[in-house]
């Protein structure tokens, strides 16, 4: 369950280039940390970071699943294993 204490990471206005290390050293520091459910912020305008997160999830063998958040299209909510 979402919550105001859910760890989030924001990629507005990040660079397609960097976005893979980021996201993958988010999910890993969350891993280590013993969460398994974070949010990033992607954003919703043109979909660039969307489709680049989503693809960086599909690859990541500690992502359970993934979903754009319902509530906000610029989000996508992450379980991790």
């Amino acid at each position: 369950m979402i919550t105001p204490k859910t760890p989030r990471i924001d990629l507005h206005g990040e660079e397609v280039a960097v976005i893979y290390a980021l996201v993958t050293e988010f999910i890993n520091d969350n891993i280590k940390m013993g969460n398994k459910e974070i949010v990033i912020i992607h954003g919703k305008s043109t979909n660039i970071l969307t489709r680049e997160v989503h693809q960086i999830l599909k690859e990541n063998k500690n992502v359970q699943s993934f979903a754009l958040n319902n509530w906000n299209l610029g989000e996508t909510i992450v379980n991790l294993k």
